[in-house]
């Protein structure tokens, strides 16, 4: 073999090496460009759920205020009209229509909020919620029995509105305190 054919043989070997490592060189780079895209999908993916789960988190989270915000003001208007008409009934006033009226509404009301309240939970709040609720409605009640007792019967009567009055205020308190805890806590599962 002559000089310029080994030279010819040894470029075209030269060649045909080059294209098969240029070949072999893409395939393992289209490989890794693509475990490289999975990977970069993958955590875009992971960022984007992660992103939406806090947003999820912080939206469940202002409707438990909101909710429980609402529960507060509904209890302190049945509060009020029941410390407003309580010393009336008790002198024999009696409860005329508006009152009634305002003693139902209030009751109403904070049922209602107690049930938008279960919609948000945890459970320990809706629990502390009823409870809440179940208490204003006995201070109720026990006024109206107030309102229809007899001067004989007027000090164990009036003895149980306040003793219902207070085992409502307790309840308030109660809720209070766990659902500011509830709030605080960034911790809060939102299930």
């Amino acid at each position: 073999m002559g000089e310029a054919t080994g030279t010819i043989v040894a470029a075209g070997i030269a060649f045909a090496s080059a294209v098969i490592g240029a070949v072999i060189a893409g395939r393992y780079a289209k490989g890794g460009a693509e475990a490289g895209g999975r990977k970069a999908v993958e955590a875009a993916l992971a960022q984007v759920h992660g992103q939406a789960a806090a947003e999820h988190w912080q939206w469940v989270r202002s409707q438990r205020h909101q909710s429980f915000a609402a529960l507060f003001a509904a209890y302190a208007v049945l509060d009020e009209v029941l410390t407003r008409i309580a010393p009336e009934v008790r002198s024999g006033g009696g409860l005329d229509a508006a009152a009634r009226r305002e003693l139902g509404d209030g009751t109403l009301e904070m049922q209602a909020k107690t049930s938008q309240l279960a919609l948000w939970g945890p459970s320990e709040a809706n629990e502390l919620a009823y409870a809440l609720t179940e208490g204003a409605i006995a201070a109720v009640a026990s006024l109206l029995a107030v309102a229809s007792a007899s001067p004989e019967n007027m000090s164990a009567v009036w003895f149980r509105f306040a003793q219902a009055k207070e085992e409502m205020a307790q309840a308030h308190a109660a809720f209070l305190q766990r659902a500011g805890e509830i709030v605080r806590d960034p911790q809060q599962p939102v299930s």
